[in-house]
């Protein structure tokens, strides 16, 4: 069985930071030119139609003249997850509880609803798809609820059931994460919930049903890492075959690495992180194509690094799309190179305008995926 790769011992871990060599490849980011899309909110007014004889009158409440952007008028973004074929994704509102399938020139159309505690940093905050949703088209969600943060499974016209419970709850500290390594494990980062106890402040490996996963350090506990925050994404690298976790840590933010084949407890388990003294907010993270994009909600921007295959980075990350959407959020790679990112400008610290909060998809920096040229 594979085991995660922390330097711990009965399941605890603290994860160092990595030195920087100059950097030399400067992304660019280039507009898709898709058509520009008109994709009001259920709950918003459509944009009122162009009057007779070809005149165009003003824009409507929630149609934004950007063609990268493909949703308007959301609530705060918490988290992005694209489907197969890379032209749609589901997101996540953090303080509604609800999860949409947003695609270019659609209207946003909800899929579940998940009942939150959205107090502080909590409600709906982590999205993935299931490891074989191409067969069960189920999605696993993190949430806050009322009896403390869980893992949630929702299948196609279901309400969400839970899978893994008992995640404490406090004033601060709820905001989690859930991704899926590699081999299909799924990792969960709970934050620390302001105390740390428990399930709080831990790195998670389940099975789909919530039960620890083969090779955990303990059989009987899902806790392969400790030492979490406030996690903002977890998203795998499949050509570093690292799994990589942004964390609030207080006094920095940081990118963790965890990766696979190591036995638990060896120097080699932890992979080198990043760290960000001046504190930008991480958020989503999305890696395909050599490059690692990092979303900051407080920095405003998507900070891009390149990772090796060792899972340590070659010179400093370099920031893109400084101040042109305000504070990102959710983030992923698209299957045909693009990514997406959401918007949190309606949450605590930001500056929305009319067509907030917005669903982003645009060609990244050079390196950062597949899709066509």
């Amino acid at each position: 069985m594979t085991a995660v790769c922390l330097a711990l011992l009965a399941g605890c871990a603290q994860f160092p930071d990595a030195s920087s060599e100059p950097w030399r490849d400067k992304p660019e980011i280039g507009a898709e030119r898709a058509p520009q899309p008109q994709s009001p909110s259920p709950s918003e007014p459509s944009a009122p139609a162009a009057p007779p004889g070809g005149a165009s009158g003003p824009p409507g409440p929630c149609v934004d003249p950007d063609p990268q952007v493909v949703a308007t008028c959301l609530g705060a973004v918490s988290a992005v997850v694209t489907l197969p074929g890379g032209q749609a994704a589901l997101v996540a509102e953090r303080t509604t509880g609800r999860i949409l399938r947003v695609a270019p020139e659609t209207t946003p159309q909800p899929i579940a609803t998940v009942s939150v505690d959205a107090a502080g940093d909590g409600g709906l905050t982590g999205l993935v798809l299931s490891p074989t949703y191409a067969e069960d088209q189920l999605v696993y969600a993190y949430a806050t609820t009322s009896s403390g943060n869980a893992v949630l499974r929702i299948a196609p016209g279901d309400v969400p059931k839970p899978v893994l419970t008992g995640i404490p709850r406090g004033s601060s500290g709820n905001r989690g994460a859930i991704g899926v390594e590699p081999n299909g494990t799924l990792l969960v980062a709970t934050g620390d919930a302001g105390s740390g106890t428990g399930l709080a402040g831990k790195l998670l490996r389940i099975d789909p049903f919530g039960r620890p996963a083969p090779g955990n350090p303990d059989p009987a506990s899902p806790v392969v890492g400790s030492g979490l925050r406030s996690p903002g994404d977890v998203c795998p690298d499949v050509s570093s075959n690292t799994t990589w976790v942004t964390d609030r840590a207080g006094s920095r933010d940081v990118l963790l690495g965890v990766r696979p084949g190591v036995a638990p407890g060896t120097a080699a388990a932890a992979a080198p992180g990043w760290t960000w003294p001046e504190r930008p907010g991480v958020t989503g993270c999305a890696a395909g194509g050599g490059t690692l994009l990092v979303a900051l909600s407080d920095g405003r921007a998507v900070s891009a690094l390149k990772p090796t295959a060792e899972g340590r980075f070659v010179g400093a990350p370099e920031e893109v799309l400084q101040n042109t959407y305000g504070r990102l959020s959710g983030a992923d790679l698209a299957s045909d190179g693009m990514l997406w990112l959401g918007t949190a400008n309606k949450d605590a610290g930001g500056t929305p305008g009319s067509t907030d909060d917005r669903v982003i998809r645009i060609r990244p920096p050079s390196g950062g995926g597949s899709g066509p040229d």
